[in-house]
């Protein structure tokens, strides 16, 4: 694995998965593997458990790790090429990624949408960059379009609750939210899902669906209760209107999880990527209750990131 930004990345997924629950087991079986080098971890936005897990990862595999709230502690930052700067931002992402490069064998950086502009969201206008410029492996911990991270631990944790022989029926469900989110986390499990041996439906209320880019041939229900109908997995997230960008058009059906809306389903387990806007999203009888494995999920988050990790350093012991 040279980099890590996307799906397409994993040359095997059942193998990266095997490798993560192995992992699992002794997550100190290998510390000595990052031994001399280092992972810069660059935060552009707000971060809880990919912080944290991504650290932990990196220091069992021995890695030093540099950790940069870039948009508290560093000088602010232009992205555009051609750019006079002769206003707030003091240096240019590309002078900031090159001297990154002098400092770390490995650059990982978390980055989310603006909202703003689609074609600048859709197109990676900050993780493009660092693609550019690196000459380091790259890692997204989260970007415009997609969270990979976060959606090879929901691979883990369905693979390991999930022990019959036939596929499991897997739901991404649309949630309320106060205010517009990014497409990411949405974008970036139907990548996924399409690479598990699962039967995979998304369900969203009209004017939420999801970029054809992602979604491709994958069943969109508009109706909540007949997409949980016999579901095995529920993934609970909320997200803004992709065609409307942004946008928040009016949902007048009730969307947040609750327990009588899982008496329709196959006692299906409840997955969302937190933080979760509890009563909002889903309601505490869900999130606290039997069915919910969102602490397990995010408990994952550490063994997707050390297994990436060791995959990358692999790569580059190799050469």
């Amino acid at each position: 694995m040279k980099k890590f930004t996307s799906v397409s990345d994993v040359e095997n997924l059942q193998e990266i998965i095997k490798k993560a629950l192995k992992i699992k087991e002794n997550p100190h079986s290998e510390p000595e593997k990052g031994k001399g080098k280092t992972i810069g971890l660059v935060f552009l936005n707000s971060s809880l458990r990919t912080r944290l897990s991504s650290q932990i990862a990196a220091q069992n595999l021995g890695l030093n790790v540099l950790t940069l709230n870039a948009a508290q502690e560093a000088w602010n930052l232009e992205f555009a090429d051609g750019s006079v700067m002769n206003g707030d931002t003091v240096e240019h992402i590309k002078d900031a990624i090159e001297v990154l490069n002098q400092y770390c064998d490995i650059i990982a950086v978390r980055c989310f949408a603006g909202l703003k502009n689609k074609q600048d969201d859709v197109n990676e206008s900050i993780l493009s960059q660092f693609e550019r410029y690196a000459i380091v492996p790259v890692i997204s911990l989260e970007s415009a379009t997609r969270h990979p991270l976060q959606s090879l631990a929901d691979c883990i944790t369905i693979t390991e609750n999930w022990q019959e022989k036939r596929k499991p029926k897997v739901v991404l469900t649309w949630a309320p939210h106060i205010k517009p989110i990014a497409h990411a986390v949405g974008n970036s499990f139907t990548e996924w899902m399409q690479q598990m041996d699962v039967d995979f439906v998304i369900t969203n209320p009209e004017g939420y669906d999801l970029d054809k880019n992602f979604t491709k041939d994958i069943k969109v229900i508009h109706n909540q209760d007949e997409a949980l109908k016999d579901a095995d997995f529920i993934y609970v997230k909320n997200w803004s209107s992709f065609d409307d960008y942004a946008e928040m058009p009016e949902v007048k059906e009730s969307w947040m999880l609750t327990n009588e809306k899982l008496k329709n389903t196959n006692q299906a387990k409840v997955m969302h990527c937190l933080p979760v806007r509890r009563n909002v999203e889903l309601s505490d009888e869900v999130m606290d209750g039997e069915n919910s494995i969102i602490y397990q999920q995010a408990k994952n988050r550490i063994f997707s990131a050390q297994a990436v990790f060791s995959e990358i350093l692999d790569e580059m012991n190799s050469n």
